[in-house]
């Protein structure tokens, strides 16, 4: 399979690469400022240049296009440069895979009035009642689907729905997979927080009542390949099983690596001023169901005596 990893540069586009490479793909990835380190055939492109997009894919041809591009601070790059890369595959061909994000939702819905379906699953409902021990507040026990419309609450969130709403228009064969926090090999930005909070070489809070479904970055990577080569199309939805708040996945993440959790200072985001959603949890119940890929819990993938799992 030919492959096109549009971010390559990033922490899961790195990823990407790295499995298309590994697997035997002939594979093709942009950057940027600087080019990875994966075997790939690298390119410079900026996804806020339209005619530059659509020469790369008219040059490179793949089979596949993974789009993981994004910027949480410029429109441009997250929201115009999806419609940019839609348009591209729609005239080169080929499958398109769009990587989303939880921060679509607001989580402050009542499920009855937003389209919010409750957790069917025992997991899921053990999940959201376990707060009291966890650290994490118990929320309402309501998750998002693939059929939730968006309804963000932050401008990057706002860039991430409009971004889907132009991959759909422009290309609705695509498949669009929404995810959620990304953590793994301990180089996350999550990962590095935790470190840097716990040796006291910065200061901040982790927020007990800001809930996300964290994802191990080789989980992703397997099930976002696996969507490509299955040629699913539509909303798609891979994050991890487990719903913990930012201070808990902290706390998971010291433990993993040996730190001290208790350095680790809690705080509300309800309470701090600092605008995002409180409660986001991404039911990924029908896209496991197509999926051979299984999509961990931060629990287990976090687990001191984890071992690699979903890794080419």
């Amino acid at each position: 399979m030919r492959v096109l990893i549009v971010g390559g540069s990033g922490f899961l586009g790195g990823e990407l690469v790295r499995r298309c490479a590994a697997d035997g793909h002939e594979v093709g990835a942009t950057y940027l400022t600087r080019p990875g380190s994966a075997p790939a055939a690298w390119l410079r492109l900026d996804v806020r240049d339209r005619p530059a997009v659509t020469a790369a894919l008219d040059a490179f041809r793949p089979d596949v296009t993974i789009n993981a591009a994004y910027r949480q601070s410029s429109w441009a790059i997250t929201a115009d440069g999806a419609a940019h890369v839609a348009a591209g595959v729609a005239r080169a061909g080929g499958r398109l895979v769009h990587v989303s994000s939880d921060a679509i939702f607001s989580g402050t819905s009542p499920g009855a009035s937003s389209g919010i379906s409750p957790d069917a699953s025992p997991e899921a409902t053990s999940e959201a009642t376990s707060g009291a021990d966890s650290g994490a507040d118990s929320g309402t026990g309501w998750s998002y689907d693939e059929t939730c419309p968006p309804d963000p609450i932050t401008p990057y969130g706002a860039a991430k729905a409009a971004a889907e709403t132009a991959v759909r228009v422009v290309l609705p064969a695509a498949a669009i997979a929404r995810t959620s926090l990304i953590v793994g090999h301990g180089r996350s930005v999550h990962e590095t927080l935790v470190h840097a909070l716990a040796a006291g070489t910065r200061e901040g809070v982790l927020f007990t009542d800001d809930i996300r479904c964290p994802v191990h970055v080789t989980d992703l990577a397997a099930a976002l390949l696996e969507v490509a080569a299955r040629g699913l199309t539509g909303v798609q939805h891979v994050a991890g099983a487990d719903a913990v708040s930012r201070h808990e996945l902290g706390v998971l993440i010291a433990r993993r690596d040996g730190l001290n959790p208790s350095r680790l200072r809690t705080g509300r985001r309800a309470d701090s001023g600092v605008p995002g959603p409180l409660e986001v949890r991404l039911d990924c119940t029908a896209t496991q169901r197509r999926l051979s890929t299984r999509l961990r819990g931060a629990h287990e993938f976090l687990a001191p005596s984890a071992v690699p799992h979903n890794a080419a």
